[in-house]
């Protein structure tokens, strides 16, 4: 075989290819590495493009589930303290209207001609009472209480109070609604209102409350104090009592109301070691609670004595605590009470308004010392106090 001709031909026989081999090597040299960096390129362009928006998007969902969770959550906890009773108050909800009926929302409010302003007959710290007519033409009063958790407490417990308890002198309890946020309670009706309004009237509704009268709900709201004070079946410490809280039937007979702050204690638990370690001493229940009360009663005889507003007063209760030399008071003089009746009521009151508890007397003393004046009216009535 001959290779002549050939130029540049080289190797096996021939001259070795120094400068071809060197070439070879370097060419296979440059391809691997742009190869290595166009693979580099690739995948990291893969990884940027795929990878990193996937985990972005990712924690995107991440954070707008937890999001989601918790606005659910605060929601959630929201709804449970604007919708729901207390776990333990729901409870006794079954056992309340065994006592008490529980009414429709949708009843009450075609009642109340859906809550008009013109229904109104009083508006208070726990709610707004609305006249109503029920579709039989029976009357009623409807209170729909302000939505707020301490609010719903106080609910239960007049609820719970009002619903055990018949006196008298006591407002009747007819029903309740709890639907969603709705809290109402279902009285009946007082076509007189209440005491406050009475005794100080606005200059365009004059009202006159003759003493006869003044007398009658004076001995009545005594009587019903010493009830709940001494006879019922669990003892009662209103603390919260004022002229606004007394309603007036169409006789003029009181009715106390408003309970959502009472406390409520068995005879036999006086003194005694309660569950959850609660304990009560019976001197401390005397002068804290109950002499409270008689407290109070004194500032509303006061008021119906003299007529003046207590609230309206800055040293109102001073000035009628102690001596009672107040007999020549403009008010009483319009009256037309003898000046012994006038003294009488004083007294009692008086002694009620004592600074120190354990000078007060207790309201079953009260009502025994006022039974006096009222059987010259005619207006006593010791069916519910027995001999005590």
């Amino acid at each position: 075989m001959t290779f002549d001709h050939n130029r540049g031909l080289c190797g096996w026989s021939l001259e070795p290819c120094k400068e071809q081999k060197l070439i070879f090597d370097n060419s296979f040299k440059l391809g691997f590495i742009i190869g290595y960096i166009v693979f580099t390129l690739s995948a990291m362009t893969v990884f940027i493009s795929y990878c990193v928006p996937r985990t972005q998007v990712k924690e995107a969902k991440n954070v707008v589930l937890a999001s989601s969770l918790l606005n659910r959550k605060n929601k959630k906890k929201k709804a449970d303290q604007d919708n729901e009773l207390p776990t333990l108050q729901l409870l006794q909800i079954p056992k309340l209207e065994r006592m008490v009926p529980s009414m429709s929302f949708t009843q009450l409010s075609k009642a109340t001609d859906d809550f008009r302003i013109s229904n109104i007959i009083g508006v208070g710290k726990m709610g707004t009472m609305y006249k109503a007519i029920l579709p039989n033409g029976r009357l009623i009063a409807v209170k729909r209480l302000n939505d707020s958790q301490l609010i719903t407490e106080e609910f239960v417990f007049e609820l719970k109070t009002l619903g055990s308890l018949r006196h008298v002198n006591c407002v009747p309890l007819l029903g309740f609604c709890i639907e969603s946020t709705q809290r109402l309670l279902v009285y009946k009706y007082m076509s007189n209102g209440n005491l406050y309004n009475w005794l100080h009237p606005v200059q365009k509704e004059a009202k006159i409350l003759e003493w006869p009268l003044r007398v009658k709900i004076a001995i009545g709201l005594a009587r019903g104090l010493a009830w709940l004070h001494h006879i019922c079946s669990f003892r009662v410490a209103h603390l919260k009592l004022s002229s606004k809280c007394i309603l007036l039937d169409q006789n003029f007979e009181p009715k106390l109301s408003n309970f959502g702050k009472a406390m409520l204690m068995h005879p036999n638990d006086i003194g005694l070691n309660r569950p959850r370690g609660f304990s009560i001493n019976r001197e401390f229940w005397e002068w804290d609670f109950i002499k409270k009360d008689v407290f109070a009663f004194g500032i509303v005889l006061l008021e119906l004595i003299t007529g003046e507003d207590p609230s309206k007063e800055t040293k109102w209760k001073e000035r009628f605590s102690g001596n009672c030399q107040l007999s020549n008071h403009k008010s009483l003089t319009q009256q037309g009470p003898d000046n012994g009746e006038i003294l009488h009521l004083l007294g009692v009151a008086s002694n009620c308004v004592q600074p120190f508890p354990e000078r007060r007397p207790t309201m079953l003393e009260v009502y025994k010392t006022l039974r006096v004046i009222g059987e010259k009216y005619g207006v006593v009535d010791d069916s519910e106090i027995d001999s005590r």
